[in-house]
C-alpha cells in the first residue's frame, strides 16, 4: 500500500544576508606591507577611517570592535616587529584588525540536511504545541559547511512554524583545544598496556606539549610511511587517537539567540566543512538527558566522524569518534543504551547499513550488517536518515536509498526493540521521493534527512530538497508501522 505522505508549505530557505566576520590573513609579505602602510597613517585619519568602518558594520555584527580587537591579535607579532615596540593607540590597533577581517555568508549556497530534537524550553506554548530545535548544514563560498540552528513550533495539527532567526551571527566566544603533556600521555598509554615499538616513532615526533591535530598528523604520517604495520601496531595507533579523544569545547555568549550561534570548522581536519549532523536527545542510565550529535568533519580529502555534546546549545563539547568502524559518513546514535551498551548506526562500506555496539561512546570496534540495498530505488547505496526513533512496536529507522540517475529517496525500517539487529520489516516503496518542484538545486534529484520525530501520532520528517533548501512532510505513524509489520 502506498502511504499518504503530506508535504508542508513551510520551507527553510538559505539567507545570503546571514554573515559572520572572520579572521583573514593575506600571507606574510602582503600582511607586512599592509601593516606598514597603516602604521604610517596620521592619527586623525586613523580615527576618521575607523569611525566610518564601525558605522558601516556595527549593525551587522555584535561588538564589531571586539572582532577587530581579536583579529588584531593574529598579526600582533608582525605589528610589533614593524613598529619596533612603540606604543599604539587603541584606534590604530582596531583599524589594523579590521584589515584582517572578512565577512563570510554562511548560507549563500544552501541550507539543507536538517535534524530535529525536542527543545529543552517548552514554556509559553498553546495546548498541543511543542517547540523543537532544528539543526541545518549551511553552505557558503567554497562549499564550506557549518552547523547552524533554528527554533520551530509544531501545533496541534502537526503544522510547523519556523521562528524568525536573529540577524547578528557569531562564532563561539571561546574555543578551547586541549594541550597534552607528553609525560602524562605516556603514563596513560602504559596504564592502558599500549606499548608496542611503533609508539616510539610516534612519541619522538612530538614535543613536550602538543595538540590533538598534531597527534592526528603524526599518526597519519606513521601510517603512510609504514605499509607493513602489524595488527597490534594498528590497534595501538587507534588507541592513541582514542586517548586524545576530542577535548574541544565551544562556549557562546549568553546574550545570543540560538539562531545566532554557528559552529564553523575549527580544526584543520574539518577545514572544508561540518557535514550532516544527526542529533538525538539521549537518556543516560541515571535518567539524565543530554543532546548528542554525530557529524562528519571534512578536510578536502578525508572524512573524520565526530560527536558533539550539549545540554543547552550554549556550551558544546566536540570529540572525534575512534575505532575500526568509526569510518565513513552516516553514523547515528541510538537515543539510549541497548542491553547496557551504546548502539550506533553506520555505513562503514559506503553501501550498506550496519549496527554497531560499544561500551565506550567514543570507540567503535564492533559492527554487524543490518540492511543491504534490495529494491530498485536503493540499489546504488543506502544509509540511515538519522537516529532511530523508539516506538511501542520497535525502533523506527528512516533510511535513504540511491537509485537510477542517482535519484535519492527516503524509506523506513522497523527494528526489534530488544535486539535491533532483527529487522521486523522495511518499506518496499519509497516513503518520499523528490517531486518536480524539489528536483532542482545544488545536487539535483535528492531528498535527504538527518533526523525525524513523532508529534501527535504523526511522523514528521524534515528533509532537504536537492541540497538547497529544507521542508517538512507528515505521515501517520500507525499507518507506517502497520505497513512495516505487514512486510
Amino acid at each position: 500500500m502506498r502511504l499518504n505522505v503530506q508535504r508542508q508549505k513551510t520551507i527553510i530557505l538559505p539567507d545570503k544576508k546571514r554573515v559572520i566576520a572572520r579572521y583573514f590573513f593575506y600571507g606574510q609579505e602582503r600582511a607586512e606591507k599592509l601593516i606598514e602602510h597603516v602604521l604610517n597613517l596620521p592619527e586623525k585619519e586613523i580615527v576618521c577611517l575607523l569611525n566610518q568602518i564601525q558605522r558601516e558594520f556595527s549593525k551587522r555584527h555584535r561588538s564589531i570592535s571586539g572582532i577587530f580587537k581579536r583579529n588584531y591579535q593574529g598579526v600582533k607579532p608582525i605589528v610589533e616587529d614593524k613598529n619596533h615596540g612603540k606604543a599604539l593607540s587603541e584606534e590604530r590597533k582596531l583599524l589594523i584588525g579590521s584589515y584582517f577581517t572578512m565577512e563570510y555568508a554562511l548560507e549563500s549556497a544552501a541550507l539543507f540536511n536538517p535534524s530535529v530534537v525536542e527543545d529543552f524550553d517548552q514554556s509559553e506554548l498553546q495546548p498541543g504545541e511543542k517547540r523543537y530545535i532544528v539543526s541545518l548544514r549551511a553552505t557558503g563560498e567554497g562549499h564550506i559547511s557549518s552547523l547552524v540552528f533554528r527554533r520551530a513550533v509544531i501545533d496541534a495539527n502537526n503544522q510547523v512554524r519556523m521562528i524568525e532567526p536573529g540577524d547578528q551571527i557569531g562564532e563561539a566566544e571561546s574555543i578551547k583545544d586541549r594541550i597534552y603533556e607528553k609525560a602524562n600521555f605516556i603514563a596513560k598509554l602504559i596504564s592502558m598496556k599500549i606499548e608496542p615499538p611503533i609508539l616510539e616513532d610516534f612519541l619522538k615526533e612530538l614535543s613536550d606539549k602538543f595538540t590533538y591535530d598534531e597527534i592526528r598528523e603524526t599518526v597519519k604520517s606513521i601510517q603512510l610511511n609504514n605499509e607493513n604495520l602489524t595488527s597490534e601496531e594498528k590497534r595501538a595507533l587507534e588507541e592513541v587517537l582514542w586517548l586524545a579523544d576530542s577535548h574541544t569545547e565551544l562556549r557562546f555568549s549568553l546574550d545570543t539567540d540560538l539562531s545566532e550561534r554557528v559552529i564553523f570548522p575549527i580544526s584543520q581536519f574539518e577545514k572544508k566543512g561540518i557535514e550532516d549532523a544527526r542529533f538525538t536527545l539521549f537518556t543516560k542510565d541515571s535518567g539524565e538527558k543530554v543532546y548528542y550529535g554525530t557529524y562528519t568533519a571534512y578536510d578536502g580529502f578525508t572524512i573524520l566522524p565526530k560527536l558533539i555534546e550539549t545540554k543547552d546549545f550554549l556550551k558544546f563539547k566536540i570529540s572525534p569518534l575512534n575505532g575500526k568502524y568509526a569510518i565513513g559518513k552516516n553514523m547515528a546514535l541510538f537515543p539510549r543504551k541497548i542491553n547496557g551498551r551504546y548502539a550506533m548506526l553506520g555505513r562503514i562500506d559506503g553501501f550498506n547499513n550496519y549496527l554497531m555496539y560499544s561500551d565506550n561512546l567514543y570507540l567503535w570496534n564492533e559492527a554487524q550488517l543490518l540492511t543491504t540495498p534490495k529494491y530498485c530505488w536503493e540499489l546504488v547505496q543506502m544509509g540511515n536518515g538519522g537516529s532511530p526513533i523508539e516506538t511501542d512496536r520497535g525502533w523506527l529507522m528512516i533510511t535513504h536509498g540511491v537509485g537510477p540517475v542517482r535519484k535519492y529517496g527516503l524509506g523506513a525500517c522497523l527494528l526489534d526493540r530488544d535486539d535491533p539487529s532483527k529487522v521486523i520489516g522495511r518499506l518496499k516503496e519509497p516513503l518520499l521521493l523528490p517531486d518536480e518542484d524539489e528536483r532542482s538545486g545544488y545536487v539535483p534529484n535528492v531528498v535527504y534527512t538527518c533526523g525525524a520525530f513523532i508529534h501527535n501520532e504523526n511522523l514528521i520528517i524534515p528533509y532537504a530538497m536537492s541540497d538547497y533548501a529544507s521542508s517538512f512532510a507528515n505521515v501517520n505513524l500507525n499507518a507506517l508501522l502497520d505497513e512495516l509489520q505487514a512486510d
